[in-house]
């Protein structure tokens, strides 16, 4: 009768859904959509809700419920060593760290800090007809009108170079300060032990915690490829058929001119004493193997199918002779492969190179023009570190720094204020999700210190240092987030590679002003900034098999200890064409991951939810996916219908968190004052 009386309550919120529909069932259908025009990211939102209406889950499971009780180490603090003046010091330096971020990440105005625009709010947007940008020495600003420009009032002030130095030197100094790597060393050790302990004691309630939600299990929750390249988001068998697919249908067509002359598809093989039968995976030699390992140079060489950078180009390039069409009937095969898939989604990074402003126009016609949107994929943009490249080659119209920042920034300045003037590259803007700064981080290279060139007198060959190039990233993406949220426009955020390879500084500067970051595998050698990522709870998208074939070997990977601490961590696949195998590489990833370090339901629902909160897929999807309160913190935060994370394991975190904060917090009150502690231990 129980189960009778559930059912008629399922059945009845179902159909009252459907008769009375919701904000979005007034959307047409992807297809009528695409014929009538381009859909924006919230549209294309409104299409997995409409597809998952008549499957609404009871109103009763919608809430959040309260965790059941469930064993809990505490820890006597009549028998917890005293904090001395040492301990409230490091802990009143770990609280400035934490600051250091706050001053200068850009935090939408929205209580999920959702970056996309249609959070609902009451705020009319800002005209801006009037505003006026300038772009001098690297730097963007944006005035109210040109008296202000006279004035030198700026609308967002973001604080200066220098400022950032002085900044970064001093996180610098924390992280490598004695008294705070013993600190932190020891409370991450003792995270660990608490999660060990936990999971002991209260593994069997979690899974049985779990077993009581209907239909829901780590096959039909959203997961969130956080963290791929779009030019090898297909796996090596997929792109050796589209090959031979091209080869048998379309031989003659033009694809390269090489050497003063066209040459067909057919041309270009027989140049390479290559038929469609001969060719083979083996042949292609994209997948990474030994010999990458510690040779990024190597591992690039990879994208080039059978070791010719013109087939590269022919095949996995978007601006070419045939104008990115064969990567355009690639990328639509993987998109219409994720579709089918359904719970399995993707963010998909594509450059921008910053050798022209025209790369814009280029890209924002490719990715229009071939209807290259879809409901399971949302598009970032990375631009990879490659000024000594161009300078070397000696690249027209990038002869300093400062050149490079103009071609990447100006643009998006500009469609953003004047939409009508470049209607394709606004539109453009509406599906990008984040940016991303790519390259090999293990390459040797100077330190930010007094006298270093500004972006204008930066015209040696070399690279600018990581964290000067962080600062420019994002100083201009901060104020191009200010002014297009002022607009009510979407917002971008920053989540670069960070941590593969670098030094501590790229870890440092990451933490100032990424959003989250992908890879980190460099934390381990640093326990004070591995614990102040864990306290400001920055994402870390981790690719362990990626790793394992460039700078660590799988059972050397910090993964699960990162996981094992209460870092937010999360599994991505990074370039499926060199790494994975199967056509669900994010499943690859998770069920080695399973495999390797004996991962529980529980453990893989959590690390499938971190996904969807690392990911910028508009808030409305989350809320479906996540739950209606997913944003907040413990259990208020978690719907176990949408997640199958067992409240128990989010309480635990929770309670976690706030007594490793609360430690710091209430230890820093017995030292004189941050300030006095910033003066004693650091003076410049």
């Amino acid at each position: 009768d129980v189960a009778e009386a559930e059912m008629e309550q399922l059945r009845a919120s179902m159909e009252l859904e459907t008769t009375e529909g919701s904000e979005w069932s007034h959307a047409l259908t992807y297809t009528e959509k695409m014929q009538a025009n381009i859909p924006s990211n919230e549209e294309l939102a409104s299409l997995i809700l409409r597809s998952s209406m008549n499957r609404s889950v009871s109103p009763s499971l919608k809430e959040p419920e309260p965790a059941p009780e469930f064993h809990r180490l505490l820890i006597d603090p009549a028998l917890a060593e005293t904090a001395n003046s040492e301990v409230a010091d490091v802990c009143a330096l770990l609280l400035l760290a934490m600051s250091l971020r706050e001053k200068y990440l850009f935090v939408p105005d929205n209580p999920a800090g959702s970056f996309c625009s249609t959070f609902p709010t009451t705020r009319p947007p800002v005209d801006t007809s009037d505003y006026v940008v300038e772009g001098v020495d690297g730097v963007f600003r944006v005035y109210e009108n040109s008296d202000a420009v006279e004035r030198g009032e700026e609308l967002y002030p973001f604080p200066e170079f220098a400022v950032y130095a002085k900044d970064m030197y001093q996180m610098l100094r924390i992280a490598s300060y004695g008294p705070c790597k013993t600190f932190c060393y020891k409370r991450l050790e003792l995270l660990e032990a608490k999660f060990r302990f936990h999971v002991s004691l209260n593994s069997n309630k979690e899974g049985g915690e779990q077993k009581t939600v209907p239909h829901r299990d780590f096959y039909n929750l959203r997961k969130v490829d956080v963290h791929v390249h779009h030019s090898s988001c297909m796996n090596q068998k997929h792109l050796l058929t589209f090959i031979k697919q091209k080869l048998r249908e379309s031989p003659d067509e033009t694809v390269i001119f090489r050497d003063g002359k066209e040459l067909t598809l057919k041309e270009v093989f027989e140049s390479l004493n290559l038929t469609a039968y001969e060719l083979s995976v083996d042949t292609l030699d994209v997948h990474a193997h030994n010999d990458t390992f510690h040779r990024f140079d190597k591992f690039n060489l990879k994208y080039n199918p059978c070791g010719q950078s013109r087939l590269r180009e022919i095949f996995l390039k978007s601006n070419n002779y045939i104008n990115g069409k064969y990567l355009a009937e690639l990328t639509r095969q993987v998109l219409d492969q994720l579709e089918g898939l359904k719970y399995q989604l993707a963010e998909y990074r594509i450059s921008i190179y910053g050798r022209s402003p025209g790369e814009w126009d280029k890209l924002a016609g490719w990715l229009l023009d071939n209807k290259l949107l879809s409901p399971n994929v949302r598009w970032m943009i990375q631009t990879p570190r490659l000024f000594s490249v161009y300078k070397e080659a000696g690249t027209k119209g990038v002869d300093s720094f400062h050149d490079l920042i103009h071609n990447i920034f100006a643009p998006l300045f500009e469609a953003t204020l004047r939409p009508d003037a470049n209607p394709k590259l606004a539109e453009l803007l509406k599906h990008i999700v984040a940016f991303d700064s790519v390259d090999d981080e293990s390459k040797p290279e100077r330190l930010i210190q007094k006298g270093i060139p500004s972006p204008a007198n930066w015209t040696t060959s070399k690279n600018p240092p990581f964290p000067y190039q962080m600062y420019y990233m994002y100083c201009n993406l901060s104020r191009l987030n200010s002014l297009r949220q002022a607009k009510g426009l979407n917002t971008f955020a920053f989540r670069p590679h960070c941590g593969e390879a670098g030094g501590t500084d790229h870890l440092a500067s990451a933490f100032l002003v990424a959003t989250s970051i992908n890879h980190g595998i460099m934390l381990r050698k640093s326990p004070v900034l591995q614990h102040l990522y864990y306290l400001a709870n920055v994402g870390l998208a981790m690719s362990p098999l990626s790793n394992n074939a460039l700078f660590l070997s799988y059972s050397a990977n910090p993964f699960y200890n990162f996981f094992e601490r209460g870092l937010n961590v999360t599994l991505s696949t990074d370039d499926p064409l060199q790494f994975h195998y199967s056509k669900e590489p994010l499943i690859e990833e998770y069920s080695v991951a399973k495999a390797v370090w004996k991962l529980s339901a529980a453990d893989l629902s959590e690390i499938a939810k971190n996904s969807v909160l690392q990911s910028n897929f508009e808030h409305v999807l989350k809320e479906q996916w996540l739950g209606p309160n997913y944003w907040k913190d413990g259990v208020a935060g978690n719907t176990i219908a949408k997640t199958n994370v067992p409240q128990i394991r989010v309480a635990f975190r929770a309670e976690t968190r706030e007594a490793e904060v609360g430690l710091l917090k209430n230890s820093a009150l017995l030292s004189q004052a941050i300030e006095d502690v910033k003066l004693k231990l650091f003076r410049f």
